[in-house]
């Protein structure tokens, strides 16, 4: 029996494993933690997948709602950002972002280090706002 590999289709208020990385020793500040701009970047491309996967088009990052750093993070922790669209508007979408941080392997346990809540807006090739095409 053939495999459709078309991906399940997004939908509003479905939590979704977006992203997951290993920050390295080049993303830490003076004191051993990782940069809170790195984080957020990497916040900031989790939170883009699903709009642009529920647009099906381009998307760009129009506000940065609420950012909250919960703990620290670590060179070695591995993070995983789960992301919710929480809103669906004509033209932009909200996204909750959740990063969970995997610890101590020797020990392990999962803590949430940050959570953030970002809009986007779908845009067409010259960058203006398009309807979402859902």
């Amino acid at each position: 029996m053939p495999q459709d590999s078309t991906p399940a289709p997004t939908q509003a208020g479905q939590r979704e494993l977006v992203l997951r990385v290993m920050p390295m020793p080049a993303d830490s500040n003076a004191n051993g933690d990782i940069f809170g701009g790195w984080i957020m970047a990497q916040v900031d491309i989790a939170g883009s997948v699903l709009p642009a996967k529920l647009s099906r088009g381009r998307v760009a990052t129009v506000a940065v709602n609420e950012f909250v750093f919960k703990q620290p993070v670590s060179i070695g922790d591995l993070l995983s950002f789960y992301a919710t669209v929480t809103r669906v508007g004509r033209t932009s979408m909200t996204v909750h972002v959740e990063v969970m941080a995997e610890r101590d392997p020797e020990n392990p346990h999962v803590v949430k280090v940050t959570e953030a809540n970002l809009t986007y807006v779908a845009i067409d090739r010259e960058g203006k706002p398009r309807p979402v095409a859902i």
